[in-house]
């Protein structure tokens, strides 16, 4: 019987070397390899799926984490996303909230699963801000028909 080609993805030097061969058959840009590159990109995707850390970081952390990965500054994520500094600032600072627009950004910027940038995380409410108590900072309240005791 002959052996396969390519096989599950087993060891970190395995998934190495199937990316390097990916890479170099991406670049062949051959039409009868398409199949090749096909299964290689299935083999390395189950890889990371079961091996991948990303979703362990909230979609804030992850973000901070591909920014340095990649040598981005706050500015170049503003200009990447078509967003203004300020904005890109609250959202790194937990003041914003991650819109679907931009979420669709990111994953197609840093080619991630939007799933990735999709998940909750905490918010820190800058109405909230003079509170201690880390769950209270995180809900909305109404500061107007608050009573001085």
């Amino acid at each position: 019987m002959k052996a396969l080609k390519y096989t599950i993805v087993k060891t970190g030097e395995q998934y190495n070397e199937y990316c390097e061969s990916l890479e170099e058959l991406v670049y062949a840009r051959h039409m009868e390899v398409q199949d090749e590159i096909e299964l290689l990109t299935l083999l390395i995707e189950k890889w990371d799926n079961e091996h991948s850390s990303l979703m362990d970081l909230n979609p804030i952390e992850l973000l901070k984490s591909l920014m340095t990965e990649h040598g981005l500054k706050s500015r170049d994520l503003a200009e990447i996303l078509g967003l203004s500094k300020g904005t890109v600032s609250k959202i790194l600072n937990y003041h914003k909230g991650l819109s679907k627009e931009t979420i669709r950004k990111l994953a197609d910027y840093f080619k991630l699963s939007q799933e990735a940038f999709n998940r909750s995380y905490g918010i820190v409410n800058e109405v909230n801000r003079h509170f201690g108590n880390a769950s209270l900072m995180n809900t909305k309240k109404n500061m107007k028909n608050s009573v001085a005791l």
